[in-house]
């Protein structure tokens, strides 16, 4: 199918020069999916889906245009390749666009190593229902849980194949399996609500669906009773389900988009301190059996494990080719891309230096403040680092849980608040954001 893929981007490709093209890259997209919803054991909801996506973006001097389709015939492709190529010549000057130079493109990269997609059949559908009456059977066996919202189990698998007229060709397959379930406590105005979610790349490695149950379970029955805590400034820890958000906003602080655009609140703070001292933040695309792993980027630029912050300070921002040139430096291989849109910059695997404590040992430290769970909404103003977020999760006092909170607003600056965080070691070793659990040590939370 890889050759099938490779042979399409070639078509799309030659149809772009004999209309007029100077240069052009094009990205083929294949996929299939497959879900189960069940409800009160029996099968609520099943879908399947299958197709392919193409994308051609073309370059006419310093002109571009990008056009996507769904439809492989040669009729389509010429007919894609000629509206591209009038749509360029209509499209503003941009000095900044461009194909890689060959010498930058990614060769001999090893996608075995990578373990990208898990070798063994596609999941029979009956199989995927059995998981998902699993989850919620063993949900709804938890004291406290009043009903299950939904259990699901899923199954996707990608291919993607890449090429452009400087010479690149490189495509890769994928692989997803999942199960979720969403468990609820109480009844009436007192009802609670949490879930358990849990995917992986190889089938092999996704936990039972019967854990994945029990655990959203008691989280629901854990957060029964739940009310408002105190109004006040107060130590605040970022669970591990939820703490890779803090570092998802420096992410997106330190992309070339922003930066070029001057709408940063790191705009200024490149060599600077933005973590505490000891910290690093990594990036690692080779991780294997990770799903943000790749070979390669969405220019045909070979992924490489960077220092994003070393020792905390800020090293570079994340840049595709078209960043990069604009702000005079070289791009980072992150450039990202689907079939509809050109290359813009995008980061996934990333590991946070954990700490020496556990979770239980920052709780037992902070004293009285508030552990946060789920967090709901957010006012974040990109430009200053101003944030503001609805919370839930638990109230601690005198270093131990003491009853489930909600209806709650935590607020700080995130160029503040990054600078003094305190990790814990329990980071999960299978997500992409690999951070730990993060505790600061006062915040201004709003509650009763």
């Amino acid at each position: 199918m890889s050759d099938a893929l490779e042979s399409l981007t070639q078509q799309l490709l030659d149809a772009a020069s004999k209309a007029g093209a100077d240069a052009a890259d094009a990205l083929v997209a294949e996929g299939t999916s497959l879900s189960i919803d069940v409800l009160n054991g029996k099968l609520e909801h099943a879908e399947r889906s299958e197709g392919i996506d193409l994308g051609l973006r073309v370059m006419v001097g310093q002109r571009q245009a990008n056009v996507s389709a769904s439809d492989r015939s040669s009729a389509t492709i010429t007919t894609m390749a000629e509206r591209a190529v009038a749509m360029a010549r209509e499209a503003p000057e941009d000095p900044h666009i461009g194909l890689a130079d060959p010498d930058q493109l990614a060769s001999g990269w090893d996608l075995a190593a990578l373990e990208l997609a898990d070798p063994t059949p596609e999941p029979d559908p009956a199989a995927l229902e059995d998981d998902a009456k699993r989850a919620e059977d063993a949900a709804l066996a938890v004291s406290g849980v009043s009903q299950v919202q939904s259990a699901s189990a899923g199954y996707g698998s990608s291919r993607i194949h890449l090429a452009a007229s400087n010479g690149f060709s490189g495509g890769y397959d994928r692989t997803s399996r999942s199960t979720y379930a969403v468990a609820i406590s109480g009844e009436g105005t007192g009802m609670e609500r949490d879930y358990k979610a849990e995917s992986r790349t190889f089938q092999a490695d996704l936990p039972s669906a019967d854990m994945i149950g029990r655990e959203a379970g008691e989280r629901a029955a854990a957060l029964a009773g739940a009310k408002q805590p105190p109004s006040g400034k107060y130590p605040v820890l970022f669970d591990r389900r939820i703490s890779a958000s803090l570092i998802g906003h420096l992410l997106v602080a330190i992309n070339g988009s922003t930066i070029v655009r001057g709408s940063s609140w790191l705009r200024d703070a490149l060599g600077e301190r933005v973590l505490p001292q000891g910290l690093s933040l990594t990036e690692e695309p080779h991780r294997a059996r990770i799903s943000g792993s790749r070979p390669f980027d969405g220019e045909g630029l070979a992924t490489q494990g960077r220092l994003i912050v070393d020792n905390g300070i800020l090293t570079g921002w994340t840049l595709d080719l078209a960043t990069a040139r604009q702000l005079g430096m070289q791009s980072t291989a992150n450039a990202s891309r689907g079939t509809s849109s050109p290359p813009s910059p995008s980061i996934s695997n990333v590991t946070l230096t954990p700490g020496a404590a556990s979770r239980d040992e920052l709780i037992a430290d902070m004293g009285t403040g508030l552990m946060i769970t789920s967090l709901i909404g957010s006012t974040i103003n990109p430009t200053t680092g101003e944030y503001s977020r609805g919370a839930s999760g638990f109230w601690v006092e005198n270093g131990q849980v003491a009853y489930p909170v909600n209806e709650c607003t935590i607020a700080g600056n995130l160029r503040d608040m990054l600078g003094r965080i305190l990790p814990a070691n329990d980071a999960k070793d299978h997500v992409g954001r690999r951070v730990p659990s993060i505790l600061i040590d006062a915040m201004v939370l709003a509650g009763a």
